[in-house]
């Protein structure tokens, strides 16, 4: 056999070469990896550039569901986790310092990657696919520049588990966090000097929360069960998705930035509708504190117990780049000390189940029944939220809460309790079957409006002595007596009457305050004043209390009460009542002519007359792919009817920043909106505000607004064959 000789250099030069690439061996192996992955998902845009995603595995669809979110706004799901992480100010700067603290107080690194070791196989193979899915992503776009995030690793989907940690945690203020902590915790505590909230609230913000109705097969027309889905939330929060697998997967709905499950939607065989608010799931305590020898105590049970002291790093954004500030924190069994009150320290304690709420929000995407819904409740994680449930087998269901800490019930909740006393503890949490609940009420119907449970479903609702008052702590408001009405005593429902229903024109909060209003200015002497206000109590008094474009007298209306709400906010938060309770009970007549007076004031400066059609003033518009978007009254808009839900507007719209502008332009209340029909073969129509892409460059950043601001819905393409009719691109992740 004849051997081949190879010179001495060329081997040199082979093995040297072989040296050089070695390390990019594993680069390599890791890109094939990700295409592999890529190539068992396909994903089909519609027309309307919804993504609808099949992959073989559970994994698999995730991979490509949120690849399809990172196309169509890769900076809305790297905010979510930037944020959810703490590392806000590592983006925006030292004023988000706090900001990241309050997230810091309760999720680390450490602690998530710990949670991820322990999660179960099936889980971990979804988060590993969701982190892979974004990965690929950015290999695939270069030109794309994340913010901060240039890698995902699994464990991070973790730190945005459920929709409602973030939430709860968000409800610790801010400026008081900042106060306890900014020059180091000591004592003695003295009044905090507290600083403007970072977070921006101003008093015109239109509240958040959501609808939801169920309707019994028996009401309904095709003897089938509805439910209207009706998140109010920031616009372009959640896009509209399908995702689907051959293992049981086939969700339909809206997926919060980042996440890998529907967070509000449906399947073929069941629907779930989230609202804000249940029970009392965050409890403050008053932690008596000492200090000995540099170190701090509280008393508890009669002994002296040592504060964990905690340093949390904070890095952030400068003109030179990073510079760190290191906050040393304090626990006690409680939780983590957020605020001074009273001259005693406030711990928080909350749910903070990362791993569980995860799982929970997956399975229950894949419920096929009443049952197995029940059971994925049995998690008991989603702690913000209540939930209205409907399915193919015709049951309509409601969950008051999810997560709810058994207490002692003489203590009052609402207010921070003595962190001393044993007594104040929480004995675990209630079982489901423990918490409000119903199921196929007799009146046929369902409804939740963030407000309390006692009116869910009419005549047939819970009833409020049968529950510790920590079970339901919102009030019923103006949303809720209008839901009452639009369902009561009706019959033949179909997709079409009940989003007719949910889009409902009525403002039943004017119905207590108008004839406040008349009764102060017929009080009023006759007099040059009086003569100068006829006009407009005289377009008050004709007014149907209905909005509409045309309509003057909503314009009228709507500036006078955001006059008195914006005037009484202050006080009815002191006194901690409801806004248009405080205006009813505590308003004096005077107040209520001088709200008229301005409110006539404002709309003839900005408008030129104060008979200015509702339609001139309310308007949507979308510039930008901005997070926050600008507004621009010289710039092209859309008018829209719907009103904000403070006056009981089902379809709610109003702004939540501070406004610049003379029209108002909506930033919160109707997003995604669907109305589904549940049977043997689902039937659902949806509309989503502005349209599923964040790039201004894409036909599908506003090719619903139109239709949105006229409250017109598109047919649902739940089926492939229907996708396929009316396809815009079919592709594999990555082509």
């Amino acid at each position: 056999m004849q051997r081949l000789r190879v010179p001495l250099a060329l081997t040199c030069f082979v093995a040297m070469s072989a040296a050089i690439a070695a390390p990019a061996a594993p680069e390599v192996r890791e890109t094939a990896r990700l295409k592999a992955a890529a190539s068992r998902v396909t994903i089909l845009r519609d027309k309307w550039g919804i993504p609808h995603i099949y992959g073989k595995t559970d994994a698999d669809a995730v991979f490509g569901l949120i690849y399809a979110q990172a196309e169509d706004d890769f900076r809305r799901v790297e905010l979510n986790f930037i944020n959810a992480m703490g590392r806000l100010a590592e983006v925006e700067g030292e004023a988000a310092l706090y900001k990241d603290l309050r997230m810091k107080l309760f999720i680390s690194p450490e602690e998530l990657r710990r949670q991820y070791a322990v999660a179960p196989a099936w889980l971990k193979k979804l988060m590993n696919a969701w982190a892979d899915g974004l990965n690929f992503y950015l290999q695939t776009h270069p030109a794309v520049k994340p913010a901060l995030l240039t890698h995902f690793e699994p464990w991070m989907a973790l730190s945005f588990s459920e929709g409602s940690i973030g939430g709860d945690i968000e409800t610790i203020d801010i400026p008081q966090l900042q106060a306890l902590y900014e020059g180091g915790a000591k004592l003695p505590l003295m009044p905090p000097v507290l600083m403007a909230s970072s977070d921006g609230v101003d008093l015109d913000q239109e509240p958040g929360g959501s609808n939801g109705f169920a309707i019994a097969p028996a009401l309904t027309r095709n003897r089938r069960a509805l439910l209207m889905i009706n998140p109010h939330t920031s616009f372009y929060f959640r896009p509209e998705v399908q995702v689907q697998s051959s293992e049981g997967l086939n969700a339909y709905g809206a997926v919060t930035w980042g996440q890998f499950f529907v967070y509000q939607g449906f399947n073929d065989r069941v629907g779930w509708m989230h609202t804000s608010g249940g029970g009392d799931v965050i409890d403050e305590y008053l932690e008596t504190i000492s200090e000995k020898d540099g170190q701090f105590f509280y008393l508890y049970g009669g002994e002296q117990r040592a504060l964990k002291a905690v340093d949390i790093a904070l890095p952030y954004k400068t003109r030179d780049g990073m510079a760190s500030k290191t906050v040393r924190v304090y626990y006690s069994h409680h939780g983590p000390i957020v605020r001074a009150k009273d001259g005693k320290w406030v711990a928080v304690r909350l749910m903070n189940e990362p791993l569980k709420a995860l799982t929970q929000s997956f399975i229950r995407t894949k419920a096929r029944n009443y049952k197995e819904f029940y059971k994925s409740m049995e998690l008991r994680t989603n702690s913000s939220n209540n939930t209205v449930y409907a399915d193919a087998d015709g049951n309509i269901a409601y969950f008051h809460g999810n997560f709810i800490p058994r207490r002692d019930p003489r203590f009052d909740w609402k207010h921070p309790v003595d962190g001393s006393d044993p007594a104040t503890e929480w004995q675990g949490l209630h079982e489901v079957k423990e918490t409000i609940t119903l199921r196929n009420p007799k009146n046929g119907w369902i409804q939740n409006t963030n407000n309390w449970p006692f009116t869910a479903a009419g005549p047939d609702s819970p009833k409020v002595q049968d529950y510790p008052a920590y079970m339901s702590v919102f009030p019923e408001n103006p949303r809720g007596i209008h839901a009452v009405r639009v369902l009561e005593n009706k019959k033949d429902f179909t997709i079409d009457s009940l989003i007719a229903a949910a889009y409902d024109t009525q403002l039943p909060a004017f119905e207590a305050l108008l004839p406040q209003l008349f009764e102060a200015y017929d009080a009023l002497p006759y007099d040059d004043r009086k003569a100068a206000l006829a006009p407009q109590i005289k377009a008050l008094r004709a007014w149907d209390m209905r909005y509409s474009l045309e309509s003057t007298s909503t314009s009228l209306a709507v500036f006078w009460a955001q006059d008195l709400w914006n005037t009484c906010q202050p006080a009815a938060k002191a006194r901690e009542v409801p806004v248009l309770e405080y205006i009813q009970a505590a308003v004096t007549p005077q107040q209520r002519v001088e709200a008229l007076e301005r409110a006539v004031a404002k709309l003839t400066a900005d408008f030129g007359n104060w008979q200015t059609p509702w339609g001139e003033i309310n308007r949507f518009q979308r510039l930008t792919g901005d997070i926050v978007q600008p507004f621009d009254d010289s710039k092209p808009s859309l008018p829209v009817p719907f009103a904000s839900a403070n006056w009981g507007s089902l379809a709610a719209y109003g702004p939540t920043s501070k406004q610049t502008t003379k029209r108002i332009y909506g930033e919160r209340g109707n997003s995604f909106v669907a109305a589904v029909e549940f049977g043997p073969r689902i039937k659902a129509r949806s509309i989503l505000a502005g349209g599923q892409s964040g790039d201004p460059a894409s036909p599908h950043f506003n090719d619903q607004a139109a239709m949105y601001a006229h409250g017109e819905f598109k047919d649902v393409l739940f089926y492939k064959a229907d996708v396929e009719k009316n396809l815009e691109r079919r592709y594999h992740p990555g082509e």
